[in-house]
């Protein structure tokens, strides 16, 4: 293979890899974030104690308690009276322990539905009238035997109801269900062929230490990608809302569920400046000295001592 080859080869090799760095860092935090509900739950916890969102469930579920006792009675003409009470005494509840278990409890309920749907191979899974949905009963049992443990006054009192919630649109399963199997797939093959591009650019490379910079800068030019990547995906979710949905939540869920991802990219910029600016630095101290050219040695004997002796006793 001649050297020209060589580096050509190399040096599509080394582009196809550094193209492939943001891709395979997305596809693998949702491979492995995102369709795990250990860790769905583990990094959709710290929002239980996120102010905005505990002002919107706190709104959200005082609407659902009036609602409720408007069923039952007529509390129109008291209802602008008792709702600051009712809103007040849920906005404690999203304080204490119980909201958080209750919160946890939910998550992990919904995502266990979900990916339950998304995995199931039958095909008449999703025909109209089989959408997903979520039983809310097991997270008030929760919420219940926890108030029931601190001796809220009146606690044990509270009805467990089978309040199913749909989730994920029957229509929608089949094409939902086709994106994850390719995520599951690309989530561990883009990484993989990223690092097996690069290792065989660099091993074709004519100049290996030129290849790693390139490699290392790359790298560090996908982890910008990633990031950018990050901050207008964010802005234009927030620009696409309905007008019902609170931004400040919005923005509080997608920075949650992205801090992990936008950890990676900076690694990878840090990562990739810094092993670039090494190889570099280092390249003078790797290089063998030169040979001295014939012409320098022939001066070299001709400006020796000795010869200075020699031209001193010519002198003589």
């Amino acid at each position: 293979m001649s050297p020209r080859f060589r580096s050509v080869v190399s040096a599509a090799l080394i582009a196809l890899a550094c193209l492939l760095v943001p891709f395979g860092a997305s596809a693998a935090w949702a491979a492995y974030t995102l369709t795990d509900t250990s860790r769905y739950v583990t990094t959709m916890a710290p929002l239980a104690t996120d102010p905005d969102v505990r002002e919107a469930v706190a709104q959200a579920v005082g609407d659902g308690i009036l609602r409720e006792a408007d069923q039952r009675m007529d509390m129109t003409p008291v209802r602008a009276s008792v709702r600051p009470f009712v809103r007040d005494a849920v906005r404690s509840f999203t304080h204490t322990r119980a909201f958080r278990l209750a919160w946890d409890t939910g998550n992990r309920i919904t995502h266990d539905a979900v990916l339950r749907a998304l995995r199931e191979d039958d095909p008449t899974a999703g025909a109209p009238g089989a959408a997903v949905t979520v039983d809310l009963a097991p997270v008030t049992a929760r919420v219940k035997q926890q108030l029931t443990q601190d001796h809220v006054p009146l606690a044990a009192r509270i009805p467990v109801q089978h309040t199913v919630v749909p989730v994920l649109p029957a229509g929608d399963l089949t094409r939902f269900r086709k994106g994850y199997h390719m995520l599951e797939v690309a989530g561990f093959w883009l990484p993989v062929a990223a690092v097996v591009f690069a290792s065989a650019g660099i091993a074709l490379a004519v100049r290996r230490r030129r290849a790693i910079v390139a490699t290392s800068l790359g790298t560090a030019l996908g982890g910008a990608v990633l990031a950018l990547a990050l901050t207008v995906g964010r802005a234009l979710t927030l620009a696409d809302l309905p007008p019902d949905v609170p931004h400040p939540v919005a923005a509080a869920v997608y920075d949650t569920l992205t801090a992990t991802l936008r950890t990676v990219s900076w690694l990878l910029l840090t990562l990739g400046v810094t092993v670039a600016l090494t190889t570099w630095l280092t390249r003078r101290r790797a290089r063998p000295e030169e040979p001295r050219k014939p012409e320098a040695k022939r001066k070299d004997r001709t400006t020796g001592p000795d010869s200075v002796q020699e031209d001193g006793r010519a002198q003589v």
